[in-house]
């Protein structure tokens, strides 16, 4: 089966200082992967990279077979993306931003009613929709931009730290969310939380200084008790403290 999400030698630097080295993968339908560094690694901006938000030194990124650079319209209309710490649109209700989002995706009068539905049972987020973003806790105001990356049922699914700000009994939804709908589509997720990368992911990469050190699965790099943090600290610790993007 063909990749749903490939990026190939992404190279991105910011004057002097690079940022992303090389960073090569591919995603298939049906598979989770964790993206997983310490701060500054690499890990947003690889991810405003694989959407089209950065543009490349160097290589570039597919989605669902539309190279996101040459082919960008394309490359987003089968994309689904949640932005680290997503803000804006704060005089807007949660039901208008989704509308807004949903017709600027090209869905209209039913659909796009349905698709409302949906995402907002998915996320429960039903309860909200009639409040201003301004309003909304974090928590809240999470699920509202988890909702508009569903909204149009994209393939590929590039999340960012994407239980931030949800309290325990909203994370593990979430995590019960991504599953369930894995089976479909390809997702990436950062986080820092090593343990939901164990329960949810059934493949992990390590980056530190923009750089790729490790791609396996959970079991692979887990110790004898199913944990990443050994590995995780050995594999990024030797690649220095560098602060990156």
């Amino acid at each position: 089966m063909a990749a749903l999400l490939e990026a190939q030698n992404l190279t991105r630097s910011f004057g002097d200082f690079v940022a992303v080295r090389d960073v090569s993968f591919e995603i298939g339908q049906g598979s989770v992967v964790g993206f997983l560094g310490p701060n500054g690694a690499g890990k947003s901006t690889t991810m405003r990279l694989l959407t089209g938000y950065l543009q490349p030194d160097r290589g570039t990124a597919n989605i669902a077979g539309y190279d996101i650079v040459r082919q960008t319209l394309g490359a987003r209309a089968h994309l689904g993306y949640l932005p680290e710490a997503a803000t804006g649109f704060p005089n807007l209700t949660a039901r208008e931003f989704l509308q807004y989002c949903g017709e600027c995706r090209g869905l209209w009068g039913r659909n796009l009613r349905t698709a409302i539905d949906r995402v907002s049972e998915e996320t429960t987020l039903t309860g909200a929709l009639d409040q201003r973003i301004r309003t909304l806790s974090k928590g809240w105001r999470q699920r509202a931009w988890f909702a508009q990356a569903m909204l149009h049922d994209p393939p590929v699914l590039i999340l960012d730290e994407p239980t931030d700000g949800l309290d325990p009994n909203q994370k593990a939804h979430a995590r019960h969310l991504i599953r369930s709908i894995a089976s479909r589509k390809a997702i990436i997720l950062s986080t820092h939380i090593l343990e939901e990368a164990e329960e949810i992911c059934d493949r992990v990469m390590f980056i530190a200084n923009g750089e790729i050190v490790a791609d396996d699965t959970p079991k692979n790099l887990s110790d004898r008790k199913g944990r990443l943090a050994k590995a995780f600290e050995r594999l990024t610790a030797s690649h220095g403290d560098e602060a990156r993007n």
